[in-house]
């Protein structure tokens, strides 16, 4: 059976310390759960519940962990990608009461996915999830808690996609919040985050410049916007690629060439998926590719660009740099993959995933969600996040930011909502 964290490392208390150094710097700087811990603290909407949770296990995710916990919740947590837990904050984790940190990085699957059945060993009746595989695991594996779960909430694209097809296939048990798919996520965490984050990943992985570089960007929906534009603001040029012609011509209108993948991969010095799908760069690319091309994934899973595929080709293969795999093909042309072709913001090694203030409003949706779980009466299936719970994020963010906007007059609501003011 899976031990907590605390039991598999070697100074747990000095990695406590330092985890705990590293959650106290973001709860500075996330007013949204800051308001929302103080008022769960006070009322204690979450009491006697069990929330089981698989995410990425570093401080801005600590920081809803001790939420969550504050609102009178027992809280159990692990990864939810084998290269993004911070061991020193899942360290910190485990020693906050009420929670049970399970994370480690570099686990192999086979100790990834035991994880998970440890934290669902704890019955949960509420999971949190990014990616949905507890949520899977528990419908394959443990369809006895089923009748318990009160809900859950989704964080990532990926995710959603997953249970969408879950629900549309009959087989969703219960209730899941879209979290993803709401304004103050899919906006700022989408947009700013993944662009930001996996941006900054690969300059640090790489120590390179974006500054006229051919970057092509795979997927053009809000991950993918966010790449182009933070790229585009460093001085690269940008390619975007598409299967759907609808954010082809988007991306056209907004300035970026558009081509298939076929010609990109001719072009591109920097490679970067986000599509949330599987072989978007195999390899009838790789035969074109120029020497010294960087592949990087910025969807979920690692499956957006066929290693296997890239290894079969290459005739040897080495560690370039810590994080970067280089696979010299026959030609003498190198490939480098960063961080094993896993989610780059957070899995590589000097990776810290979105900045803290986009998670603040991501993570403040993901609390009140739990606690509108409990509140509310809803089917099984995937739901969208109510609109009250989305603009009290906002309202949140923008009092804390100082920021006043206007409100609708009784006169113009009225407006709004008739059909018979005409022109």
């Amino acid at each position: 059976m899976t031990a907590p964290i605390s039991e598999r490392l070697d100074d747990p208390d000095a990695a406590r310390a330092e985890g705990r150094r590293k959650i106290e710097w973001v709860r500075q700087h996330m007013p949204i759960l800051s308001a929302v811990s103080e008022r769960f603290e006070a009322e204690q909407p979450l009491a006697g519940e069990r929330i089981g949770m698989a995410m990425h296990v570093e401080a801005k995710t600590a920081a809803l962990v001790e939420v969550l916990a504050a609102g009178g919740a027992e809280v159990a947590i692990t990864g939810c990608n084998p290269l993004s837990t911070h061991d020193d904050v899942s360290a910190a984790l485990d020693a906050v009461e009420g929670v049970t940190s399970y994370a480690e990085r570099g686990v192999d699957d086979e100790a990834y996915y035991a994880a998970i059945e440890a934290v669902i060993g704890h019955d949960p009746t509420i999971t949190v999830d990014d990616g949905g595989d507890m949520v899977f695991a528990i419908h394959e594996d443990y369809p006895e808690l089923l009748g318990t779960v009160v809900g859950g909430c989704e964080e990532t694209t990926t995710g959603v996609h997953r249970l969408r097809a879950m629900d549309a296939d009959g087989a969703l048990e219960y209730p899941m919040f879209a979290v993803n798919d709401t304004p103050t996520k899919r906006l700022f965490d989408n947009v700013h985050g993944t662009g930001e984050s996996a941006l900054a990943a690969i300059a640090m992985t790489t120590n390179l410049s974006w500054a006229g570089k051919t970057v092509v960007v795979a997927g053009y929906g809000y991950c993918g916007k966010g790449v182009a534009k933070k790229a585009s603001g460093q001085n690269a040029d940008v390619v975007v690629t598409e299967v759907d012609p609808r954010r082809a011509l988007e991306a056209h209108m907004e300035g970026y060439d558009v081509m298939p993948m076929a010609e990109a991969a001719a072009e591109g010095d920097v490679f970067v998926t986000t599509t949330g799908n599987r072989d978007v760069i195999v390899e009838d690319h790789f035969e074109v590719m120029q020497d010294g091309a960087v592949l990087a994934n910025a969807g979920h899973f690692d499956v957006e660009i066929d290693i296997e595929g890239l290894a079969d080709m290459a005739v040897d293969s080495y560690e370039a740099r810590d994080g970067v795999r280089a696979y010299e093909l026959a030609d003498g042309r190198r490939i480098h993959v960063l961080a094993e072709g896993r989610l780059v913001n957070l899995a590589a090694p000097v990776a810290l995933g979105h900045p803290v203030e986009v998670m603040d409003q991501s993570f403040g949706v993901q609390a009140l969600c739990v606690e509108e779980l409990l509140e509310g009466d809803y089917d099984a299936g995937v739901h969208d996040v109510p609109d009250a719970v989305d603009r009290e994020v906002a309202d949140i963010k923008l009092a804390a930011e100082g920021v006043g906007y206007d409100s609708l007059s009784d006169a113009q609501r009225e407006y709004m909502d008739s059909w018979q003011h005409g022109t």
